[in-house]
């Protein structure tokens, strides 16, 4: 400011300085996206750094990793860190222990296999905080890898208790959050630990953050989202969310026979959830008042008992003989599906259209997984068993973006605030013009 007052001197260093901001502004209307320090944005180089990591990941009964893809996922923010010569403390949960130690649920086959796919070795630790990770941690060198002891084995993580957040804090420099699939937990090494390190995303985190908000805060059009699974209480806030968009809701699995049921039709043996029906009937009335059109199938594979290889008829919705079972979307379903996503510019999708797990019954979700992977748009798939499905069908390759969320990815649809991620900081605040 030069001496006659309320003058600004602007110089062109001052502009260039601004276009970082302005460009967020201008592209982005809110939400998370960009708006989140991520690993490249502080020094990393020679520091301890805590990186909350999902290795969540299903084992045999010999206690081998069966599928390895969150472990896959996070290997570009560990590889980044680990060039810096940062040296790493990994913590993540496994299964469901409770807060009581699970011999089978011991990360000392997720380390085995991240050893492998880093190609150096991983120090696994038997405890979680306390003397034995302070003389783990001693005795390691710059760059190297120790991975915690299932974080939920301490009943203290699920409470986000602070004095837990603080021991894990400790350790390290900084803190990065690279587990989306937990970022809807307000647990303490997901947003607990924030309070007491510098805490930013890890390149996976990042990577969610962005593709996710674009699809709900700035969706491209025409929109179609595809919605399945048993329960209609998991995607009532979606549906909610979605219907002031000119959009396509298409509908299957066992949500969709609640649905179903809640227009009148019989359901047979049907598995679907009647303390839901109401919740149906308003979401169908909201629906036909929306710019969003809801498309709920017409016809439907039915068994009169469900395993695999059964004798299976399609019927048209309204006429399922007694005792028998919806299992599947039929033909004209499938082929009014396929019509719907091949106009889309934006597709997202959450959970199967069917009993995927008994084939033949897969074939509703599969062949809507080629759908998706053939048509001309940005597709998001929101984990869970379409991931499964896509891998099978080798078309993994030809979507988007697939989340390694799952519930969080419905919280972050739904337009809730996940605590994983307000936890971490702004980039905006942290990085404001001087």
């Amino acid at each position: 400011m030069d001496g006659r007052k309320g003058t600004v001197n602007f110089s062109p260093l001052y502009f260039f300085k601004l276009i970082p901001v302005l460009s967020y502004l201008i592209i982005y209307r809110g939400g998370y996206a960009l708006d989140k320090l991520n690993v490249k944005d502080l020094p990393v180089k020679g520091k301890r750094v805590l990186v909350r990591v999902d290795f969540n990941v299903p084992l045999d009964e010999e206690g081998n990793v069966l599928d390895d893809t969150k472990i896959r996922a996070s290997l570009p923010t560990l590889d980044y860190l680990l060039h810096n010569n940062a040296t790493l403390i990994l913590v993540s949960h496994l299964g469901r222990p409770k807060g009581r130690v699970v011999e089978k649920l011991r990360m000392d086959p997720v380390g085995r296999r991240l050893s492998q796919l880093l190609g150096r070795e991983v120090v696994k630790c038997d405890a979680i905080t306390g003397p034995a990770v302070r003389e783990a941690l001693e005795k390691l060198p710059p760059g190297a890898v120790l991975l915690l002891e299932n974080v939920r084995f301490d009943p203290r993580e699920e409470k986000n208790d602070p004095a837990f957040a603080a021991e894990l804090a400790e350790m390290a420099d900084l803190f990065v959050n690279d587990a989306f699939g937990t970022a809807h937990r307000a647990h303490a090494s997901t947003t607990g630990v924030a309070a007491y390190l510098p805490a930013v995303a890890g390149l996976l985190m990042d990577k969610e953050i962005r593709y996710l908000n674009k699809s709900r805060e700035n969706p491209l059009c025409p929109l179609v989202i595809i919605l399945g699974g048993k329960k209609v209480a998991d995607k009532i806030g979606v549906i909610h969310h979605f219907l002031p968009y000119d959009c396509s809701i298409l509908l299957g699995g066992g949500m969709a026979n609640t649905f179903l049921k809640a227009l009148g039709h019989d359901m047979g043996k049907s598995l679907l959830e009647d303390d839901k029906l109401e919740v149906a009937r308003e979401i169908l009335e909201e629906a036909s008042r929306s710019k969003a059109s809801l498309l709920l199938p017409e016809d439907v594979v039915v068994v009169e008992e469900l395993r695999q290889d059964s004798p299976y008829q399609v019927k048209k919705v309204g006429e399922i003989p007694p005792g028998w079972s919806a299992v599947d979307i039929g033909p004209r379903t499938l082929q009014r599906f396929q019509e719907v996503i091949a106009t889309a510019r934006m597709i997202l999708w959450n959970g199967p259209l069917g009993a995927y797990e008994y084939p033949p019954f897969h074939r509703g979700t599969e062949m809507v997984a080629r759908a998706v992977a053939a048509a001309d748009a940005e597709s998001i798939i929101g984990g869970g068993d379409i991931v499964a499905a896509l891998e099978k069908l080798d078309l993994s390759g030809q979507v988007t973006h697939i989340s390694t969320g799952g519930g969080a990815v419905l919280d972050f649809w739904e337009g809730k605030d996940l605590p994983g991620l307000a936890a971490l900081q702004d980039r905006i605040e942290s990085q404001s013009p001087a």
